[in-house]
């Protein structure tokens, strides 16, 4: 035989009701909603929680063992993952901006990759260096195409003057 499902909750039914009307977050509203049910009597049982919510049971049980522990407020708090590790470090990343800022620059994303191998001694993938370099730092790496020493300034000039844009 199971224990009794006892569970005291400390807000009001009318304070669940309306942060449940403001909260924008799916499974924060799913927390307010069994909160709410179980203050206004609407619900006396886990299972039947469960399934009006289409969760398993272990899942509501776990809620309630944190509103017990935390609070709504510990019930309510969504974790964020820390995420990996930059690969790039804030002084290589300054220096490879001031680099970048220079007339002198790279030709291409590889020779990126082999200065930040020779300079700074950190291996890095291309797509890495292409991802921060064009999107993080707003850098192209565009070069001029060649010109002949051969052409004529005055014809350049005449074919840009009468050149048809349509």
């Amino acid at each position: 035989m199971s224990r009794p499902f006892q569970i005291e909750i400390a807000e009001s039914e009318e304070e669940l009701k309306k942060r449940l009307q403001t909260v924008s977050s799916g499974i924060q509203k799913e927390k307010l909603q069994m909160l709410w049910w179980l203050k206004s009597g609407q619900v006396s049982q886990q299972q039947e929680i469960g399934k009006r919510l289409a969760r398993d049971t272990s899942t509501v049980t776990r809620w309630l063992q944190k509103y017990r522990a935390s609070g709504l407020s510990g019930l309510l708090k969504i974790k964020k993952a820390a995420g990996a590790k930059r690969k790039i470090n804030d002084e290589t990343l300054a220096s490879l901006k001031q680099e970048l800022e220079t007339g002198k620059g790279f030709s291409s994303y590889g020779a990126i990759v082999e200065w930040l191998k020779q300079e700074h001694g950190q291996d890095i993938e291309y797509a890495t260096v292409y991802a921060w370099v064009r999107y993080r730092l707003g850098a192209k790496l565009k070069v001029p195409r060649p010109q002949s020493h051969n052409q004529d300034e005055k014809l350049i000039s005449d074919f840009k003057k009468t050149r048809n844009y349509s």
